[in-house]
């Protein structure tokens, strides 16, 4: 970790540049959001790596789209090639709700201040800049790219639109975590391999005319997507090439993709094999200062470095395979772990930052107690093309240990300075609580989260049930929300020995493809029942390359192709996301009316009576004993 003067930062203008004594630059790199040092954001991480392999960097956070576009000028052309990212988000997702509602701030920018990125920032920079400089190369990169790389469904516009690269001419667009492959690229490009003929790189992405030649590695088979005018004319096209994505996203030995386009054709190459954990590591080595370019000393604080500040991530990927969620799309299925060693050394870094009071607000990742986990025979792996390791049940291949991690926590625990060490990310609890053939390991598990409850909790367990019908967990690919009413008496006990009161905070989501009216209405009596007044909740949003953004614009499941029903008018969101509030007095007449139109009028005492005496207050207080042996009301949940 670097605290020393600006030149400790990658130069963001001019003046910094002449005081690096630099004449030239080898790469100018335009993101969305502002620059911060730190390796949970892209745009340093990259950045860095590029700088690791000698190259002259130069960062442009967040330029001006819409004056003179002097931001984009004012560096002139680099040596090499521009990099272009929208930001550690998708734009679109930045910017507007569920509801499509401008957001009112933006968590990327200085003082959270809106305005500072352009809707489609990846497709605008990229657009910009061959407009200026149609002779100077352009590569992509980053999870707005990522996740629009072949023909998707756009929630905003509410239209099926092409592969990113038909509609933003960049010359190379790198998907998912592109450290390996912008690596490699930098190596060919060092040599003198013109950036237009570079198609044989894994992990990137490329256009070429129909027919027309290009180089590519023997050992890759290839597999031809729907074409991209099939996809609008008919939707269930559309929805079984996602069936195919999804699998080769995921493959340890994927195959090479090619959807057309009208008379040209995008070549998606495999990904790499997942990273070795020592290469994980070299990348947190990089002299990253941990903190906001100096440029932003009186303009405000970044809000989500401020999350993240005195935070350590541990690994990266998720097997979950949630139908709503992105992550392993880009990040991949497979878990790449750094060592204890690089884990430790950057906590010690944090330790000695200047406003490091004690408290690491995260030792996590995507899903918190992934580290370290893999199965147990590779060769399985290497040909598995399922998108869960843990859905419908835990794979028996799967090495679900939690003692390492367990373990891992004790040390950071003791690492001088460190007076607390909280798990802020999200755990899997299925993981622990799921059907588990070895005893031995189950005991583990439960110890493991013993020692989370006990030590690692900032008086909130965040989980994510999500729903509690089981014909919408299975769609989003989640465990039966018996396994929360496991959890529940588990948490309150280990608080009560321990003389805590915690707060167990669930997620849950409406709207999603498959959810129907009864199904929310069953959702708030169970959740009724146990105590709860949900605060952490949201309506579903429909974001590219998801299994439920497939089935909300189809109809259709990708890999049943068989038809779902989606709620999708403003009407029908809200009047779902009503039950979420059953005990706001505002909601208790509309949510009566719609239990009266579902024909569910038995159940208007369950959720807007009085609630159970007998029921457990484990949203406050620890203190309530739970029910016994809880069942399912069958016939109410069909």
């Amino acid at each position: 970790m670097t605290l020393s003067n600006n030149n400790s930062w990658l130069p963001t203008s001019l003046k910094e540049i002449k005081e690096r004594g630099w004449e030239d630059i080898d790469v100018i790199y335009f993101t969305g959001d502002a620059y911060v040092d730190h390796p949970s954001f892209a745009a340093a991480v990259i950045g860095r790596i590029m700088e690791d392999e000698g190259l002259k960097v130069a960062i442009i956070p967040q330029p001006n789209w819409t004056d003179d576009l002097r931001d984009f000028k004012k560096l002139g052309k680099p040596n090499l090639f521009f990099a272009v990212s929208g930001g550690n988000m998708d734009s679109m997702v930045n910017h507007y709700t569920a509801n499509k509602r401008r957001r009112s701030n933006d968590a990327y920018t200085p003082d959270g201040r809106t305005n500072a990125r352009p809707d489609y920032a990846a497709y605008t920079y990229v657009n910009i800049l061959k407009e200026l400089y149609p002779d100077v190369p352009v590569i992509v990169g980053g999870i707005e790219a990522s996740l629009r790389r072949v023909t998707h469904y756009d929630y905003w516009s509410d239209k099926l639109r092409p592969g990113f690269l038909a509609d933003a001419p960049a010359d190379l667009l790198f998907y998912g975590m592109g450290e390996k492959s912008v690596r490699e690229f930098i190596s060919l490009v060092k040599r003198g391999v013109p950036v237009s003929s570079i198609t044989n790189l894994p992990q990137t992405a490329f256009v070429r005319p129909i027919g027309e030649k290009y180089a590519t590695q023997k050992k890759w088979e290839t597999f031809e997507l729907n074409s991209h005018q099939t996809c609008l004319e008919d939707k269930k096209k559309y929805a079984e090439n996602f069936k195919n994505i999804e699998i080769q996203s995921n493959s340890w030995e994927a195959q090479k993709l090619i959807q057309k386009n009208h008379n040209t054709q995008i070549v998606i190459n495999p990904p790499y094999a997942p990273l070795k954990g020592k290469e994980l590591d070299a990348v947190h080595k990089l002299p990253f200062t941990r903190l906001p370019h100096p440029r932003y000393k009186k303009k405000g604080a970044i809000p989500a470095y401020d999350m993240i500040r005195h935070s350590v991530n541990i690994h990266r990927g998720c097997f979950g395979g949630c139908a709503f969620c992105t992550i392993s799309a880009h990040q991949g299925k497979f878990i790449v772990s750094r060592s204890e060693e690089s884990i430790l050394q950057e906590i010690e870094e944090v330790t000695m930052m200047p406003d490091f009071k004690g408290t690491i607000s995260d030792v996590g990742g995507p899903s918190a107690n992934m580290y370290k986990m893999q199965g147990k025979n590779l060769d399985i792996c290497r040909k598995c093309k399922k998108p869960s390791c843990i859905f419908p049940k835990i794979c028996s291949n799967l090495d679900n240990d939690h003692s390492t991690l367990t373990n891992l926590y004790k040390k950071v625990r003791n690492v001088e300075g460190v007076k607390h060490a909280f798990i802020g990310s999200g755990i899997r609890y299925d993981m622990i609580l799921g059907e588990q053939k070895d005893p031995k390991v189950k005991e583990k598990n439960l110890k493991y989260l013993e020692e989370v409850i006990k030590h690692h909790v900032s008086g909130r367990l965040k989980v994510a049930p999500e729903h509690t019908s089981d014909d919408v967990l299975n769609i989003m690919r989640k465990p039966s929300f018996d396994l929360f009413h496991e959890l529940v008496p588990l948490f309150r006990e280990v608080n009560k020995k321990n003389g805590l009161n915690q707060q167990l905070i669930p997620y849950f989501i409406s709207s999603h493809p498959g959810c129907q009216l009864k199904d929310m209405a069953d959702l708030a009596i169970q959740t009724k029942e146990l105590d709860f007044k949900l605060e952490q909740v949201q309506d579903f949003t429909p974001t590219p390359m998801t299994v439920a953004t497939v089935i909300y614009y189809s109809g259709f499941h990708p890999y049943t192709l068989k038809p779902v029903k989606t709620p999708k008018s403003s009407k029908d969101k809200l009047e779902q996301r009503q039950f979420f509030f059953w005990y706001d007095s505002k909601q208790k007449h509309k949510i009566e009316s719609s239990l009266r139109k579902i024909q569910k009028t038995d159940w208007i005492p369950k959720l807007l009576g009085q609630k159970s005496d007998s029921a457990p207050n484990i949203n406050h207080k620890s203190s309530a004993k739970p029910k016994k042996n809880v069942k399912k009301d069958k016939k109410r949940r069909r």
